[in-house]
């Protein structure tokens, strides 16, 4: 006679190939270990080592989701140290959180405390809680959010985007850390670049594009920039070793977005602050690769420095 443990993780099987089988053209997989003897019908049934898995074409593993623990309930699973990977062509994906929920009906996965997406191109992103809709490919918090990569550090309150992050929204009080030190020297303040703006701020990283909306402000050490609106292109990596196939000295890989400068456009009510002297514009474009900055629109330059002008021919 089939013991009431493996009866219970039968069925439990059973519920988990109906949700993946439509979604992932392929059955689930569930290994556990059940450590309380009877099956009850409320929601203190305890698993240990908790796996799930979902597989694609040709038999290929597209997902997959660990728990060290797991309390079963009739809709939701509720996972304690949670592991989940997306595995992609390009990238993989690595979630990880102290908790979390794994709802049986639709799929989606509930992540709880020291939240963090790991991106195997570098990017993570950090935070408290967050939503993962496997089937629409999306990850959603309204929490503060931190994203790193390379030498660029975003913060914001709430972000949504797609798991590998090559898309992102940062929804409001949005700082964006840039550092741009000069090659083989150690970073300073001076190579720190700061741009702040209510939100959204919308990051492409495949069209090396952020897009900062509402309220912008760019800071340096010497100099500030305010505009309604803001577009920063990057450069993307290029320097790749011929062997590994990997970006050299620390540089992103071929193809991605990098943390260095190409161009930064302003629109809307500019306002360029360099010391005393002030600039207005509609638009204004700055070139990092000629440092060369251009005014449009109805340009206006107010110079209250006198440095070097003293020789010059009257009318001037």
């Amino acid at each position: 006679m089939m013991s009431k443990s493996f009866i219970f993780v039968t069925v439990f099987i059973f519920c988990v190939f109906s949700i993946g089988a439509a979604e992932d053209q392929a059955a689930s997989t569930v290994s556990s270990v059940v450590e309380d003897e009877a099956a009850p019908q409320e929601s203190d049934q305890t698993i240990s080592d908790f796996s799930l898995a979902g597989y694609g074409e040709k038999g290929k593993k597209t997902w997959d989701l660990a728990g060290k623990t797991a309390d079963i309930f009739v809709d939701v699973v509720k996972l304690s140290d949670l592991v989940g990977n997306l595995y992609g062509k390009e990238e993989d994906i690595r979630l990880t959180a102290d908790q979390g929920d794994f709802n049986k009906v639709d799929g989606k996965v509930h992540l709880e405390d020291n939240v963090v997406i790991t991106t195997s191109t570098g990017t993570k992103m950090l935070t408290n809680s967050l939503d993962w809709d496997r089937k629409n490919q999306q990850v959603n918090t309204e929490d503060v959010v931190c994203i790193k990569r390379d030498t660029m550090v975003a913060t914001a309150k709430g972000a949504w985007g797609n798991p590998t992050l090559k898309t992102v929204s940062l929804k409001k009080n949005v700082r964006l850390d840039i550092l741009t030190p000069e090659k083989g020297k150690e970073p300073t303040e001076k190579d720190k670049i700061t741009i702040t703006c209510d939100g959204p701020l919308e990051i492409d990283y495949a069209q090396n594009l952020a897009k900062f909306k509402d309220n912008v402000k760019v800071d340096r050490e010497d100099s500030q920039i305010y505009s309604d609106t803001m577009d920063v292109y990057f450069i993307s990596g290029s320097s790749q070793d011929k062997e590994t196939g990997k970006a050299k000295d620390g540089a992103s890989p071929v193809g991605m977005m990098g943390s260095k400068i190409d161009k930064m456009v302003a629109k809307g009510h500019v306002r360029i602050i360099r010391g005393e002297n002030v600039s207005t514009s509609e638009e204004a474009i700055y070139s990092a690769a000629d440092k060369k900055l251009t005014l449009m629109g109805k340009p206006e330059l107010m110079i209250y420095s006198t440095e070097g002008l003293s020789g010059a021919p009257a009318g001037n």
